[in-house]
């Protein structure tokens, strides 16, 4: 596992801090015979429902029945968690690939299959956010779709999640269409009371017009949210974007499509607006970005976790304060790597009895052809 740093946390040592892991997109998809998602830290599962049995609670237990990778998945994220023991786990939507049309079986049996996957203990927490592939794009969600997922992970799609003194927003950045549907009228409703009790939060006024206004606000620590979403905020394209995990250059100047790819302006625009948030991680794109909107507020899109998505999956280790934060991107394994160490190791395998062979025919024909001394008995 490769670590790169991010960026150093301006922290005193007085404050307190924690360790949080992300992981993005865990997908898979069933057009794949192997086949991930958002764990945007993306991740997703297919509906395997053709291979034999659905029970995957049951069935997990055998080898076979799981998806090569899947199987990477499960490894390299106990892994992680088994190094890195983070006090925290955020993944960024997209857990399923087929959420948006899954029965309710098969969805019961993929979040078996979920859970065994990404378990942990006790002293770990999982929060999962909602992606498209989830509940669907905005036309295709509903109120059915998105009550299922909140109830399966325990969750509410949009909420701030506080974690000693660090406060992380969690949007359900699938609802910020601004068109005026009943999830994305609801979801605006809840975004702006979190903006109201945060701000009021952090205002320290003896105003009389300010505390009427904060009178029954909710009481959160007096620091900027982090905000975590699945779709990115708006920007063009990934021109801008450089590293290893970002976008292949011929797609970098591919424009993103508003709503679709990103979120619009306007969105963008109010939730950098009502929250001023000092960090913003998003997955959605599959590849890694940092940008600077505003000139002042910071996102970094999260790469996929999934080898299906891409050939080097990552997720980023973040340690947190409330005044600052440090964050380190860590690489899994390439596949294309492993591929070739597999294939070179069964090839060795193959040829070892071969050189054998060819060793102790050369012996023996030397032996045949290597004169003997003969001595006379007295």
């Amino acid at each position: 596992m490769v670590r790169r740093r991010l960026r150093k946390a301006q922290t005193g040592s007085q404050m307190r801090r924690f360790s949080a892991l992300w992981c993005f997109q865990t997908r898979t998809s069933s057009a794949q015979s192997v086949g991930t998602g958002s764990t945007n830290c993306e991740d997703e599962f297919v509906n395997n429902h053709n291979r034999a049995g659905n029970a995957w609670c049951t069935e997990l237990s055998r080898s076979v029945s799981v998806p090569p990778r899947e199987w990477q998945m499960e490894r390299a994220f106990q892994t992680a968690l088994a190094l890195l023991r983070p006090e925290v786990v955020f993944i960024l939507g997209d857990v399923f690939d087929e959420g948006k049309w899954s029965s309710p079986k098969n969805w019961d049996d993929d979040v078996c299959r979920f859970q065994k996957m990404f378990r942990h203990s006790s002293d770990t927490e999982l929060v999962v956010l909602v992606g498209n592939h989830d509940i669907g794009f905005h036309y295709e969600m509903d109120w059915f779709k998105l009550q299922r997922f909140e109830k399966a992970f325990n969750t509410t799609s949009t909420r701030m999640v506080t974690k000693k003194g660090v406060n992380f927003l969690l949007v359900n950045s699938v609802a910020l269409h601004g068109d005026g549907c009943p999830i994305c009228q609801s979801v605006e409703k809840q975004l702006y009371t979190l903006s109201r009790n945060l701000n009021c939060s952090l205002e320290n006024s003896q105003s009389s017009i300010i505390n009427e206004f904060c009178r029954d606000a909710w009481t959160y620590p007096p620091t900027p949210p982090i905000i975590l979403q699945h779709y990115p905020l708006y920007r063009e394209s990934d021109a801008g974007c450089t590293g290893r995990d970002a976008a292949p250059p011929e797609e970098r100047h591919l424009l993103f499509r508003e709503k679709y790819d990103v979120l619009s302006q306007e969105a963008s625009h109010r939730l950098l607006q009502w929250f001023k948030p000092r960090l913003v991680l998003s997955g959605h794109t599959h590849s890694g970005c940092q940008v600077l909107h505003d000139n002042q507020y910071t996102e970094i899109s999260v790469p996929s976790f999934n080898w299906r998505n891409r050939n080097n999956p990552s997720f980023i280790l973040g340690s947190f304060s409330p005044s600052g934060y440090g964050l380190s991107k860590c690489f899994l394994p390439e596949e294309s790597t492993v591929i070739a160490l597999y294939c070179s190791t069964v090839a060795s395998l193959l040829l070892l009895p071969l050189v054998h062979c060819l060793w102790i025919r050369g012996l023996l024909r030397c032996l045949d052809f290597c004169p003997i001394s003969k001595h006379k008995s007295l």
